[in-house]
């Protein structure tokens, strides 16, 4: 069984690679069973337990479907896993839920419990702005305040405007990231407009967002589409960026794009947990 030490130095480099993962902790335990409370497992995004134990196969698998959900969704979960007499005894069936608590069952010959606490450890959404506007400066306070990992593309001479930034990226040179939920705010205003949104539009991310008029975004995009980029990736970009809450100031139309944003973020979070 791996040292506690291990575990947490995986935990931090997964964390800081912004890697999806499940930590499985067993956290109560009657009887017999192959794991103690207090061991700990990590599982990644393909199903793979990289580091611990949290027993063997016969309770292998319910935790592994549950760590497949909390990834999916976001939310932890409790799983029992109990012998077959000790569910019926509480009128239970192997995939029940009561009070919070998944129930599974144990094959095992030893026919002890165990409960597994599965705690989701998704990496902060990514806020990638691009441009130094004063709406791109108002957004990005606002980003951090709210727990987004702020990405800065900027021109060198106008990253001081942004007094703080997770990532910082001279120009526009985006680079690919593991992160799932990336947004992009082309917030550049008169200023290298149709490179930015280039970049923006050539990127993997979950949504592109420019801050400007219907007008001025047709145009841009008929540039784009003219050089051969491909018209379904410059569809796809929201302009403009926002609620639609009549907004005037910098600050009301960044307020605006997060509400947008959240909006947008919390509804893939609702269809992933219906489905």
């Amino acid at each position: 069984m791996p040292a506690h030490s291990e575990i947490v130095d995986l935990v931090a480099n997964l964390k800081a690679k912004g890697e999806a993962f499940v930590l499985a902790t067993v956290v109560r335990t009657v009887s017999v069973t192959a794991a103690k409370a207090g061991a700990k497992a990590v599982i990644r995004a393909d199903g793979a337990i990289s580091d611990g134990w949290i027993g063997g196969g016969c309770a292998r698998a319910a935790v592994l479907k549950a760590a497949k959900e909390a990834l999916a969704d976001g939310h932890p979960r409790l799983v029992s896993i109990q012998p077959k007499d000790l569910l019926a005894e509480q009128g239970l069936r192997p995939g029940d839920e009561r009070d919070g608590i998944r129930f599974a069952r144990n094959g095992c010959p030893s026919q002890g419990t165990m409960d597994v606490f599965v705690e989701p450890m998704l990496p902060r959404p990514h806020l990638i702005i691009m441009g130094a506007s004063p709406v791109a400066v108002a957004l990005a306070e606002l980003g951090l305040r709210f727990g987004y990992h702020l990405v800065v593309c900027a021109r060198p001479e106008d990253q001081h405007l942004f007094a703080e930034a997770d990532q910082r990226v001279e120009n526009f040179d985006l680079l690919p990231s593991n992160a799932t939920q990336r947004t992009i705010i082309v917030s550049t205003q008169g200023r290298d407009d149709e490179i930015a949104l280039r970049a923006a539009v050539l990127s993997d991310v979950t949504h592109v967002a420019f801050v400007g008029s219907r007008r001025k975004l047709a145009a841009l995009s008929q540039s784009l589409v003219a050089d051969r980029i491909p018209s379904e990736r410059v569809g796809r970009v929201k302009g403009p960026a926002g609620l639609d809450i009549g907004a005037i100031t910098a600050d009301e139309i960044a307020l605006s794009i997060l509400a947008e944003m959240i909006s947008l973020r919390r509804k893939d979070e609702r269809n992933s947990i219906s489905n």
